[in-house]
């Protein structure tokens, strides 16, 4: 852990830069529905004020593409920040130039600045050098506290940090501790869940955790890939034919790493993709062939539940089944349920993330069970498949 935290740094009577991820959803009223990521900045601000620091918040949202696009403005989550950090939170209008000046010199001890969305410049992410320079010019101390916006090279999360002071702010600090207990030094034995529709879109990540985990449990659409790898039929069900040799080298390559791949014994069928379809369990190498299979089964959900009992690390990253209709999310909250009670009997560090995991883990009611719960989507994925994210190296820089 080479880079710096809050408790690093003297922040009294400074003005502070802060990168945040704020990117949350509103409905047609500008009103936020869920406000997960802004709950996951308070720690990092309130630290800030309670160090005589003057937070101003940097952002962007939704993707203007340089331009100037008023719905994706914003000004909109004042009143959501102001009540998460219960302190005044003022706005300027522009992220850079004499609006953001003018505020920045007003803004008083205790209060807290929102820049207007860093995005509506192309010069944000292009990382252009004196883009980075005019927003570093509004502060004395550069915190990074949006993981899940640093596997970008822009200006706000790379280019910033290579010109101030810098450090991690507590979501960043947590995140990062969190995937090196994980990945990067973890407790043996290391398990790995990987689920999701397509062997394609997560290429890199298998092959880079079948070198770094003891068992790693495929799941998803994407078993499908791996058992029709093997000559299996499985009928009508998602499945990538054409991945054949990609998941046969793999499971080659787990071999030679004394990676142990664990698919489906027994698998949940159904003649259609519907709630409460009929359907029956079969053993994996059984599917009809005008049936699809949805879920894993029991067999191999008791399977998964002994690797996790002699893990004592679990990475997760994708439901098991079609966890979004009943009943084909079975396996993928039984499995769910398992993990969170290890964690909660400190048995398992359990360290979860990506889209469609977060929403499967809280279906499954284990979220809180979990020992980290990543929100960062396509940084998380990244930092899994070995790479090097921008703006976690600007800190370490």
């Amino acid at each position: 852990m080479s880079w710096k935290t809050l408790d690093d740094m003297d922040l009294d009577g400074k003005t502070v830069l802060v990168r945040v991820d704020i990117n949350v959803p509103l409905d047609d009223q500008g009103n936020v529905t869920d406000a997960t990521r802004i709950e996951r900045i308070v720690p990092t601000v309130k630290d800030i004020l309670d160090k005589g620091g003057k937070p101003v918040l940097m952002a962007h949202f939704g993707r203007p593409k340089g331009k100037v696009v008023p719905e994706m403005s914003l000004k909109p989550l004042v009143p959501a920040l102001a009540a998460a950090f219960d302190a005044p939170v003022k706005f300027a209008d522009n992220c850079i130039g004499g609006p953001a000046k003018i505020a920045v010199s007003k803004l008083e001890p205790g209060e807290v600045l929102l820049l207007e969305n860093t995005r509506f410049h192309p010069e944000e992410t292009d990382n252009e050098a004196s883009f980075a320079a005019a927003l570093a010019a509004l502060g004395e101390v550069y915190v990074n506290d949006a993981f899940s916006a640093s596997h970008r090279a822009h200006a706000s999360t790379e280019g910033v940090a290579r010109i101030m002071t810098n450090c991690a702010g507590r979501l960043m600090e947590a995140e990062l501790k969190a995937l090196e207990a994980a990945l990067s030094n973890p407790v043996r034995p290391v398990v790995a869940v990987v689920g999701g529709a397509k062997v394609s879109t997560k290429l890199e990540l298998l092959g880079n955790l079948v070198e770094k985990v003891d068992n790693l449990v495929i799941g998803g659409g994407m078993a499908n890939t791996f058992l029709a790898a093997q000559g299996i039929d499985v009928g009508k069900s998602l499945c990538e034919h054409d991945m054949a040799d990609t998941a046969r080298e793999i499971m080659e390559k787990a071999d030679d790493a004394g990676c142990k791949i664990i698919l489906p014994t027994d698998v949940v069928v159904a003649r259609e993709f519907k709630a409460g379809a009929e359907n029956e369990t079969v053993a994996a190498d059984a599917c009809p062939s005008d049936a699809m299979i949805l879920d894993a089964g029991p067999d191999t959900v008791d399977t998964i539940a002994k690797a996790f009992e002699n893990a004592s690390t679990l990475i997760w990253n994708g439901p098991l089944g079609a966890f979004e209709i009943e009943p084909f999310d079975a396996a993928t909250n039984a499995a769910a349920q398992k993990a969170g009670a290890l964690s909660k009997e400190g048995r398992l560090t359990s360290v979860a993330g990506g889209g469609d995991t977060v929403a499967a883990l809280n279906k499954a009611g284990v979220a809180d069970d979990f020992t980290y719960i990543s929100t960062a989507g396509g940084a998380f994925l990244e930092w899994m498949e070995g790479k090097t994210l921008p703006g976690v190296a600007a800190l370490e820089g």
